[in-house]
């Protein structure tokens, strides 16, 4: 029997290719070892994005571009986690056995509090008890599935050891295992994409080559990365070019090879190099683009897709909640 693996997705706009490789194809690989079960994470996403039109679209959105990068919803489970109440019965039994010092501890929290204090703002301000009780709406998601592993980078560890936590201080309580304690599985070698700056690829610094783009969009966002003032006939270090790492990602040894003795040897342009980089990268991104343009065109089979995936989740989590009341003594 497979080990349960879980993957939350919080909804956060336009997919990058920074995305795809640091974070859904590995996760998406998972499948191949694990029962593997996804969800969009719309309530954590709450804390932040206030907006329903905003909220309502990037959820589909998200959800459409794991679909066009692979994810088989006949073969995992994908859900909204909106759609699975026993989450919410679930956190507000957590509540019960989680200590305020655990959550002062949290590094979101803390994180917001050091801004606040780095602008002389009151400590708590603009925080919600969204954000404060986040880890604990984040340890249901995953103890309620029983979940095995949960992969996360380094930054993320501390959220799997707090579920590690609450878990155990219940089983304690109850002298049981009325919850499965689960465990992190730390990324060490997720891939750091470069991006159009050379710094990592990420929307808060304006630098990132879209998942989804049109083909012109695409090619005009390639030719726009930063590079050097080196001539045409100056031989350059692969090895030192975003451009090359990026090439990287969509290619074959053979293929890198090819290009790193023409950086090498000089006689290529920064211009000609963008063209080739545009031209693996469109390869690769065009029949996802048209996948996603597909899911796009029919929002009600894309709705229904997570319905079902959250139909095949209930009874699971159902299960967890009724265990845990009855060990509390209120089934």
């Amino acid at each position: 029997m497979k080990k349960i693996s879980l993957t939350g997705i919080k909804p956060t706009g336009d997919l990058h290719i920074g995305n795809y490789f640091g974070a859904i194809k590995p996760a998406l690989e998972l499948a191949n070892e694990y029962d593997a079960r996804y969800f969009i994470a719309d309530y954590h996403a709450l804390n932040t994005m206030k907006d329903p039109k905003e909220l309502n679209s990037t959820i589909r959105q998200v959800a459409a571009g794991w679909l066009a990068s692979g994810l088989d919803p006949e073969k995992v489970i994908f859900y909204r986690q909106s759609s699975i109440p026993e989450v919410f019965e679930l956190t507000t039994m957590l509540m019960a056995f989680t200590a305020k010092g655990l959550m002062n501890r949290a590094h979101a929290y803390k994180a917001a509090i050091g801004e606040n204090q780095s602008k002389g703002d009151d400590t708590d301000a603009g925080i919600n008890m969204g954000l404060f009780t986040y880890p604990v709406l984040m340890a249901a998601d995953i103890i309620i599935f029983d979940s095995d592993v949960v992969p996360v980078g380094k930054d993320q560890e501390q959220h799997i050891e707090m579920a590690q936590d609450i878990a155990q201080s219940i089983n304690a309580n109850y002298k049981q295992q009325v919850l499965k304690i689960p465990q992190a599985a730390v990324q060490e070698n997720v891939a750091v994409v470069p991006g159009l700056d050379g710094r990592k690829m990420s929307k808060s610094y304006g630098n990132v080559i879209p998942l989804f783009a049109t083909e012109k969009i695409l090619r005009k966002t390639v030719m726009r990365i930063v590079t050097n003032s080196q001539s045409v006939e100056e031989p350059k270090n692969p090895d030192e070019s975003q451009i090359f790492q990026l090439y990287k990602l969509f290619t074959n040894k053979e293929e890198q090879d090819a290009l790193a003795s023409r950086f090498r040897n000089g006689g290529m342009g920064w211009g000609e190099a963008k063209e080739e980089l545009f031209r693996v990268i469109n390869r690769c991104l065009s029949p996802m683009r048209e996948r996603y343009e597909a899911i796009m065109a029919d929002i009600p089979a894309l709705d229904k897709i997570l319905e079902q995936g959250a139909q095949k989740a209930r009874p699971i989590a159902a299960a967890t909640v009724k265990r845990f009341r009855k060990a509390a003594g209120v089934d």
